[in-house]
Formats: structure tokens, C-alpha cells, sequence
């Protein structure tokens, strides 16, 4: 068994069982090394990630390299960037798209993990689930109204909307986002790695 508390928490999450009744069954896919600065806490892997094994390998993870100004070999940099999602397997599909993530993951392991990051200066919140983790205090606020917010929890925490192409229409409707929060975004993130 690994030393490294990092290494024995990944490889006993990659036995994890607890979700066995998924519907492509269990693939944990987590991105950790406690010299990262940067976590991103996102929901649960899509269904092309779990395909992958590789968080964020879709356009989804497209846009957020973008907001972020990262390319891929940075973004999968785990020395640099976490990603610790609510949920680490697929969750299935339901009627407007991938389920809501298990809620196991973050009671068997979350907390023992971020434990584990003790550099972390950025924290960027993906979703209503990541939401209320990381800011309880915006719990029942929309995530618009988390986003607009943003200020308030700058620098260490920023609140983002989910990068999938299906908030195109958000971002539309939603210009302060890209015109205000994505350079702030962009400034922090290139005097973190």
C-alpha cells in the first residue's frame, strides 16, 4: 500500500463500490496532487469522460479551458489543477440530462480529500450541487444569482455556471458573465500556475 495519504485515498476511491448500481457501473475519475492550487469542483463526470477516463475530455471541458486561458496539458497538470467532482462516476441520464450526482461520494470522501490539497488559493464552483458544498451560505440562491455575485467570494472561491453547451443560451442572456467574471477569472488563474 502507497505511503503518500494522496495515493491511498485515489486507489481505495478506485475500489469504491458504493455506487454499484450505476448504469455504466463505477469509474472514479478524480485529478488530485496537494501541490495543485487550483480546484475545480465540478458535478459528476459526463458519460464521454467516463468512456475516456479523463475528466472534462468534451466540449464541456473545451469552454472551460477556455474561461480559464489553460490549454490541455495545463488543465491535466494534476501538480497544478485538482478536479474533485461531487460526484466521481456517471450518473446516467434522466429526462433533461445527466442525473443529479450520487451523494456518496462526497460523504465517503470529500472532505478526507480536500484535507489533502492544503494549497489550494482557487476554488472554482461548478453547478447548484458544488454550489451549496463549497458556499452553504448561497444555498437557495439560483446560480445565476451565485455567479452574479462572484465578487463577494473572490479570490478563493469563484461560483461559475456549468460550461456545457447547453447554457449557450444562459451566456446570451447572461453578458456581465463573459464581459466581467471571465477576464477576473483568467487573471487569477495565470498568477496561480
Amino acid at each position: 500500500m502507497p505511503a503518500d495519504p494522496i495515493a491511498r485515498l485515489l486507489n481505495d476511491i478506485r475500489a469504491c463500490t458504493a455506487c454499484a448500481d450505476l448504469p455504466l457501473g463505477p469509474r472514479p475519475i478524480v485529478q488530485l496532487d496537494r501541490r495543485a492550487r487550483i480546484l475545480i469542483a465540478g458535478q459528476a463526470p459526463g458519460v464521454r469522460a467516463h468512456n475516456a477516463g479523463v475528466p472534462f475530455d468534451d466540449p464541456s471541458g473545451d469552454r472551460l479551458r477556455d474561461w480559464m486561458g489553460v490549454g490541455r496539458e495545463t488543465f491535466y497538470d494534476p501538480s497544478r489543477i485538482a478536479i474533485l467532482p461531487m460526484g466521481f462516476c456517471y450518473p446516467g441520464t434522466g429526462k433533461s440530462g445527466d442525473l443529479p450526482p450520487r451523494p456518496e461520494c462526497a460523504d465517503l470522501w470529500r472532505t478526507r480529500l480536500l484535507a489533502q490539497l492544503p494549497n489550494l488559493d482557487l476554488t472554482l464552483v461548478i453547478g447548484q450541487y458544488a454550489l451549496n458544498w463549497h458556499l452553504p451560505e448561497s444555498r437557495g440562491l439560483s446560480v445565476t444569482d451565485a455567479v452574479r455575485n462572484w465578487r463577494s467570494h473572490m479570490p478563493g472561491v469563484l461560483p461559475l455556471p456549468h460550461p456545457s453547451p447547453r447554457n449557450n443560451r444562459w451566456l446570451k442572456t447572461n453578458p456581465w458573465f463573459e464581459a466581467d467574471v471571465l477576464p477576473a477569472l483568467r487573471e487569477r488563474v495565470a498568477t496561480l500556475i
